[in-house]
């Protein structure tokens, strides 16, 4: 079946060759699409100072520019979420490299902040239309495995995120900084587009086989199944957290970084400001489990984020980096359980859809905190916004690990 059958969501209608990939060549793929398009959508996070002074840009501009991409992605998830369902993962990931490819070029050539916001616009769709896709294909790989499953998935989602910044650092010491990064990080995402092209891909779950195939892609409004809704609501509330935190790391946590370590070096502040999401992504290595995990990982969280705020007050980098380390493993062992157990209670037909839901929620925690950030930095300043910022997620974490103990402890009763 080629790309543009499934489009039309019409079978083939012979037998075509194609390259008939194993299990784990597949797993691979999933993974490798979501991973770059996400590295490619932070490779900015250490440019930004750059990109303010080139385009006399503030640091409320800058988040509004981040902002761009999240609400690009939310509003891609509501109306699209759900595509790779009918028109198979495939093709839902073929058209979010091609739009990742576009976001990247817009971007490497803005000389605005409108086409700064529309690059990274363009990046969010793509990263929307291969998230739904590519979870939902890493758990038909791994059908007796869902931990796994979703284990992968997050380890390929936050690695992407955490790379980027540390990535964008070192390719900004080539000449052209803010947009040398983007033309390289292109060049590896059309090398994607040969093998995912030439895949022979599985069919569809749920192929259209009436006279308006184009129908079922309409916008849905989101439903969770009752068995589902209690588990969803958990996983969006701790993945809004979660996005909060990570928002801020990769907006205005470079320059407050800088000023905690003393130093201006692009590929430190950009491995700063990704390592509480590599932290993130190595946790899904570990085999923390329980049911205790959850409080555990959101009090960590919690803990941690405050100490983010005490490493400026006392000029302790050493702080920061550990800091950064355990927020970033509280959350990855939280947000894991509580999607695998979303994930599991979903009936397959409507995985994409349903995880595209709770990404929705969680991908919103790094546009309106973060906007309201940037504006609360230009009133007070950075330090003093940061650290009203980091007291309000810590008194979410810690709330949200009092609900789940208390949980907890009932269903130990």
């Amino acid at each position: 079946m080629t790309v543009f059958s499934e489009l039309r969501m019409r079978p083939a209608t012979a037998d075509r060759w194609g390259w008939d990939a194993s299990t784990t060549a597949r797993l691979v793929m999933a993974g490798v699409v979501i991973f770059t398009l996400l590295v490619g959508a932070n490779l900015a996070t250490p440019l930004y100072p750059l990109l303010q002074a080139k385009l006399g840009i503030t640091a409320l501009d800058v988040t509004v520019a981040f902002s761009a991409y999240v609400l690009a992605l939310v509003a891609t998830l509501v109306l699209a979420g759900h595509w790779s369902d009918h028109i198979g993962r495939r093709a839902a990931l073929v058209l979010a490299v091609l739009v990742g490819l576009a976001g990247g070029f817009v971007f490497a050539t803005a000389d605005s902040l409108v086409a700064l916001s529309a690059g990274r616009a363009l990046q969010g769709v793509a990263v929307a239309l291969a998230t739904g896709a590519s979870s939902a294909a890493l758990r038909e790989l791994l059908p007796s495995r869902p931990e796994w499953a979703s284990r992968f998935t997050l380890l390929a989602s936050a690695g992407g995120v955490a790379a980027g910044p540390a990535i964008g650092g070192l390719l900004s010491l080539l000449p052209g900084p803010t947009s040398t990064p983007y033309y390289l990080h292109s060049s590896v995402l059309a090398a994607v587009l040969v093998p995912l092209s030439l895949l022979k891909a599985r069919p569809a779950i749920s192929l259209h086989a009436g006279p308006q195939p184009l129908r079922v892609l309409a916008p849905r409004r989101p439903s969770v199944s009752s068995d589902a809704r209690g588990a969803f609501w958990l996983a969006s509330s701790v993945g809004f957290l979660s996005f909060t935190v990570f928002g801020f790391c990769l907006s205005l946590a470079p320059g407050y970084f800088a000023q905690i370590v003393h130093a201006d070096s692009r590929p430190l502040i950009g491995l700063l400001a990704g390592l509480t999401l590599g932290s993130s992504a190595l946790s899904q290595l570990l085999a923390i489990r329980g049911r205790f995990a959850v409080p555990a990982g959101l009090a960590v969280l919690g803990v941690s984020v405050l100490l983010i705020a005490a490493a400026a007050a006392w000029s302790s980098p050493w702080l920061l980096i550990l800091a950064s380390i355990t927020a970033g493993v509280g959350q990855g062992v939280a947000f894991r359980t509580v999607f695998n157990d979303v994930a599991g209670r979903v009936e397959p037909a409507r995985h994409a859809q349903i995880i595209s839901t709770v990404y929705v929620i969680t991908y919103l925690g790094s546009a309106f905190p973060v906007i309201g950030l940037g504006l609360a930095a230009g009133i007070v300043g950075l330090q003093a916004a940061v650290a009203g910022f980091v007291t309000v997620c810590a008194a979410a974490a810690l709330t949200l690990a009092a609900v789940t103990l208390r949980a907890a402890l009932r269903r130990q009763v």
